[in-house]
């Protein structure tokens, strides 16, 4: 397995001791991020808009460090729920028990956390801009398109159509609307989401937003369809090793293949909640959010 060195993603500062358990590899406590005993902030949020969150966050803790530390996590939706609802979640023999405060993710989520009585409301945050194709440093299978994918040496990475499938179901639409465009018809995706042809489509396993890149640089895939601000993200932080590609149709009807996520408050906030939510709508989350190829949605 190709090491990929992720950047640190906590809120606050490290001590940058040697007290560090690390292993390689695309999903080991990566989405997990600061110190649960000392943060009196907690924040559920989905994953793919993990890097923009981290340098709010920073920025939030940074105007009130009274809050000490935040300790958020970067998990699918369905993970992020699941701990909402039990309390706590498991990884591996860990058990995970903490009370958040704020919730961030696709609508459809919040809404369940609502009608479970978790949440009271909740209200737009941001959006993607739209999908694109990572491939490897320099594009080597030459992938520019839909008609690209149907070629017997090109793999495609997907993220998992029953562990993610708001993502997967996004993805799957922008592919298809992309083959419309060209022409062409995308057959062996329709075997999604049953038994895909490993020598062409392979499955992420719970957080492609790590699983993308890993399978690329494990030679497992060929290209991986995410969104566009994880593809910008990857080939900034690994120039060495990853490109993307955004086909003009995907450009032009961007609209159609987005991302979007709401935020809100967790029982009564606690202490800091009402202040990150407000912190959330300022033009400076705004700025960080769009320097990350993501969008802002205002409240209407």
């Amino acid at each position: 397995m190709a090491s990929l060195n992720w950047p640190d993603e906590t809120a606050g500062q490290t001590d940058g001791g040697e007290a560090r358990l690390v292993q390689p590899g695309s999903n080991v406590c990566l989405d997990f991020h600061g110190d649960p005993l000392r943060a009196r902030l907690v924040v559920l949020s989905d994953g793919n808009h993990h890097m923009a969150l981290c340098e709010v966050l920073a920025a939030f803790l940074a105007e009130n460090p009274a809050v000490e530390d935040v300790f958020y996590s970067t998990t699918p939706p369905r993970v992020a729920l699941q701990l909402l609802c039990a309390g706590h979640l498991d990884v591996g023999n860990l058990r995970l028990a903490v009370k958040p405060h704020v919730m961030i993710g696709p609508p459809p989520v919040l809404a369940q956390a609502v009608a479970a009585g978790h949440m009271a409301a909740y209200r737009p945050f941001m959006r993607s801009r739209g999908a694109a194709l990572l491939v490897r440093k320099g594009n080597p299978k030459r992938v520019f398109g839909a008609v690209d994918l149907l070629r017997d040496d090109v793999r495609l990475f997907m993220s998992n159509p029953r562990t993610e499938r708001v993502s997967y179901e996004t993805y799957l639409g922008a592919l298809h609307r992309l083959a419309t465009v060209e022409g062409v018809t995308l057959g062996f995706l329709e075997h999604a989401p049953g038994q895909p042809d490993p020598a062409r489509l392979i499955y992420g396993g719970s957080i492609h937003h790590r699983e993308a890149p890993q399978a690329l640089a494990d030679n497992q895939a060929d290209v991986a369809v995410v969104f566009y601000h994880l593809a910008l993200r990857y080939r900034r932080i690994f120039p060495e090793l990853f490109d993307f590609v955004q086909p003009a149709a995907w450009i032009q009807d961007g609209e159609k293949e987005i991302g979007r996520a709401d935020c809100g408050l967790v029982g009564d906030g606690g202490a800091w909640g009402t202040a990150l939510l407000d912190f959330l709508a300022t033009e400076t989350v705004a700025q960080i959010y769009r320097a990350h190829g993501l969008e802002p949605v205002r409240p209407r």
